[in-house]
């Protein structure tokens, strides 16, 4: 697994910690719980019909496209 940094409402912050404290989990599984959930959803409002179609035949090609400023995804250099 890759780790990634997210800015957050500390609102969201002091449900995550609340739902950790009240069940023994992380509050990155819950983070994880919800992109997993939340993923297939936001592909269908985002990816262009044909990139979809690979997506969900397993084909998940390289990002090719270039965006105006470093992302949380960018390797450092």
């Amino acid at each position: 697994m890759k780790v990634v940094a997210v800015r957050i409402d500390p609102a969201i912050e002091r449900r995550l910690r609340l739902l950790a404290e009240t069940t023994g989990h992380k509050p990155s599984f819950f983070l994880q719980q919800l992109i997993e959930g939340g993923i297939s959803t936001l592909e269908e409002v985002w990816l262009p019909p044909g990139l979809l179609a690979q997506v969900r035949a397993g084909e998940i090609p390289e990002p090719t496209v270039s965006r105006g400023g470093p992302d949380l995804f960018d390797e450092l250099a």
